[in-house]
């Protein structure tokens, strides 16, 4: 049987999404956008309630400059009604609103 280790930053997502799946009808994780050839971007987590989506981007540490550039990039190429994007830090285990 092969065992690998979760890198840090998939510990905090598998986390955070622990916390997240009563609080939504739908969670997906790990979500590639993609324009024809060119990679846009990855959301981590991807929550759905009602009509509504929450994104929700994990960092290791308080990054917050560059989740909010790549919440920015990701709202602007989804055509989704997103309500609200998050940041989560997994360091200090903090979720902040971008």
């Amino acid at each position: 049987m092969v065992r690998f280790r979760l890198s840090k930053h998939d510990r905090y997502l598998k986390e955070l999404y622990s916390k997240l799946e009563d609080n939504y009808d739908y969670l997906s994780t790990n979500i590639h956008i993609r324009k024809k050839k060119r990679s846009l971007g990855e959301i981590d987590i991807l929550a759905k309630k009602g009509n509504k989506f929450d994104l929700y981007e994990v960092k290791c540490s308080f990054r917050i400059t560059k989740a909010r550039k790549q919440a920015r990039s990701l709202r602007k190429h989804l055509n989704l009604p997103i309500n609200n994007i998050y940041l989560y830090c997994g360091a200090t285990a903090s979720l902040i609103l971008l």
